[in-house]
């Protein structure tokens, strides 16, 4: 069981899956269609493959594969994840562990925009953007979405305005993107 915390320790989503199970597919197909962070060990590929899916027996995961973990937590298998997603919970799940930033860029460029992006942790001056982010509201600090100067929010706002309609809009009104 160590072997499976020290897998999936700081890392938003994993996924424990067998390269011929047709569910492990369908799971990972999901996860990534939302540009989550995704990190996949295929037991069959492991050299303790089977050590780590014992491990997962353990945990009371049947069968073994697929199981996922966010935010370090085991989620389950395959109905957890599609009841999960079909409930409209698997989104907001995946935003807490902080594992969706790579879908609003990808929805960005989607969307015909080039975003600046500022990585803080690679930016000298990034602990004092982390505490300006905060005292705008940001909590967490990251993503924070700014859109023709003005703060817009974090990743759960940007997805609210995409899918209201609105977010398209205030990249035209921007001059983020072209019609």
């Amino acid at each position: 069981m160590e072997s499976v915390k020290k897998m999936v320790a700081e890392k938003p989503v994993v996924m424990f899956s067998k390269n011929k199970c047709c569910m492990c597919h369908t799971i990972k197909t999901l996860i990534s269609s939302f540009g989550a962070n995704l990190t996949v060990y295929e037991l069959d590929e492991l050299p303790n493959g089977l050590q780590v899916e014992r491990a997962l027996l353990m945990l009371g995961l049947r069968p073994s594969v697929p199981a996922v973990f966010i935010g370090q937590e085991l989620i389950g298998g395959a109905n957890e994840i599609m009841s999960l997603h079909l409930e409209g919970n698997l989104v907001p799940l995946l935003m807490k562990a902080k594992a969706l930033w790579l879908y609003i860029k990808a929805l960005f460029y989607e969307l015909g925009a080039s975003p600046a992006i500022h990585e803080l942790d690679q930016d000298s001056r990034g602990n004092e953007m982390a505490l300006a982010l905060r005292s705008l509201g940001c909590n967490p600090c990251v993503p924070a979405i700014f859109i023709g100067g003005h703060f817009v929010g974090s990743a759960k706002d940007v997805i609210s305005l995409h899918v209201n309609g609105s977010l398209k809009q205030m990249l035209i009104n921007a001059k983020a993107i072209w019609l």
